[in-house]
């Protein structure tokens, strides 16, 4: 007996409610359910939407490997240059699903789940793109984990930080790694033991989040710094984005022998010699996006 099948167009490319960029045709059958996630890749930028508001976009096991299965693929292709994270519904992501960590799962099970999160949190912050978060709504938990791990992030003025695992009797101690490393300490100890919902102008101030933005415009803000990502070399940004992680890590002395090296090293790459020789003519550069070397 033939399957009723829904059809319909999702557009995830908008610069406004007047201008997609991309519609993307999406079906599925009534007995089937949605994907977890929606990926697409248009002029560079890749979007990944997480796409189960009824769950409030739940980082559940299958969501956690649907999500590095989407940041992976052809990651290192030169076409890639950017990615950006979304959610459809009211709720970013509220974090782990509770009912996957009951005790009727089982030891394995739970340790699975967590090392399926930070291997995706630092996924993110190994690409060689950088990773934007578009946040428009709340965002708990190892949801505020996933925001603290891009390399930027964009809210609505609407959107709400917390880490409210405590309240539950699960202390939020795998989302206090990637959010005491963008937060002061003691606001990040306060989020952790209160559980304490914190504003987007809050979370901006202390560099939980980059840019805070209205409702209507945050399609557009989002798009407008990953287009200008795509605007720069490949290799040179996957090079910056490293050193910058890896000397983060760093005491000051040993910090600055590792981005001297570096700056040396980027300097004999063919784009960063292109780069100068742009500047010095007046006339924008001509990207190889390749990591090729013209000198030692």
């Amino acid at each position: 007996m033939a399957r009723s099948v829904l059809c319909r167009g999702v557009s995830v490319f908008q610069l406004s409610r007047r201008t997609p960029l991309l519609s993307v045709p999406r079906c599925y059958s009534q007995s089937e359910p949605e994907p977890l996630t929606l990926r697409e890749q248009n002029h560079g930028i890749r979007r990944i939407i997480l796409n189960n508001p009824k769950k409030r976009n739940a980082l559940s096991l299958s969501m956690l490997e649907t999500l590095r299965e989407n940041i992976l693929t052809d990651a290192d292709g030169e076409e890639l240059r950017v990615i950006i994270i979304s959610a459809r519904g009211p709720v970013f992501s509220s974090g782990h699903d509770l009912k996957e960590l009951t005790s009727a799962r089982g030891r394995e099970y739970h340790t699975k789940v967590f090392q399926t999160c930070s291997e995706v949190m630092t996924l993110i912050q190994d690409l060689p793109v950088p990773v934007i978060a578009m946040v428009n709504g709340v965002a708990t938990a190892a949801g505020c984990q996933l925001v603290a791990s891009c390399d930027i992030a964009v809210a609505t003025e609407k959107s709400t930080f917390a880490t409210p695992g405590v309240n539950v009797g699960l202390f939020c101690s795998t989302p206090a790694v990637a959010i005491g490393r963008a937060v002061p300490r003691k606001v990040a100890m306060e989020m952790l033991l209160t559980g304490t919902p914190i504003s987007a102008r809050d979370a901006l101030l202390h560099g939980l989040i980059s840019k805070v933005v209205p409702e209507e415009r945050l399609e557009e803000e989002t798009l407008a710094i990953a287009q200008r990502v795509c605007q720069s070399s490949r290799p040179v940004v996957a090079l910056g984005k490293a050193t910058f992680q890896r000397q983060m890590a760093q005491g000051r002395d040993a910090a600055y022998a590792t981005a001297s090296k570096v700056m040396v090293d980027n300097l004999a790459l063919r784009d960063g010699q292109e780069g100068i020789q742009a500047f010095i003519e007046k006339r924008k550069p001509v990207w190889s996006h390749k990591p090729e070397k013209v000198h030692d």
